[in-house]
């Protein structure tokens, strides 16, 4: 009896990983370091509105901790993926087609890019989530 595996593309994988820690980096985001920021600023009537609106980021915030973890370890696995296990990946088995060699290049690039910009909306969030309060705190002391 035979197994198959289907086995995707590593191009695809690695769009999808990417896509995934830019969504979690966002929902960090939007969850944890935006309302902080808005507040920060004077903003508290806009953070107000925006939790009556969506009040599932409150339920989120309730879980900043765990968000923040997960949303680390996927942009984590995907930096490893596009730097680590792509290339080699595509050295092996060449996904590529003579006709067009430029689309693995492209398709790479933007990844990449999808992925710092995940990376960049993460360490915003943790900053404004986890030092920016600590930090205030410090200067309104002395």
């Amino acid at each position: 009896m035979h197994s198959t595996m289907i086995v995707a593309k590593p191009r695809s994988r690695s769009g999808a990983l990417s896509y995934l820690s830019l969504f979690t980096s966002l929902g960090t985001l939007l969850c944890c370091a935006l309302p902080s920021l808005l507040v920060l600023f004077g903003l508290g009537a806009t953070v107000a509105s925006v939790l009556s609106e969506a009040p599932w980021l409150v339920a989120m915030s309730h879980h900043k901790n765990r968000v923040f973890l997960i949303a680390g370890v996927l942009i984590s696995a995907s930096f490893v993926y596009v730097y680590a296990i792509g290339p080699r990946l595509q050295a092996r088995t060449r996904p590529c087609e003579p006709s067009d060699p430029s689309a693995c290049e492209t398709a790479s690039r933007f990844s990449r890019i999808v992925l710092w910009c995940s990376a960049v909306l993460y360490l915003i969030g943790c900053f404004t989530a986890y030092l920016l309060g600590p930090i205030l705190v410090h200067f309104d002391q002395t």
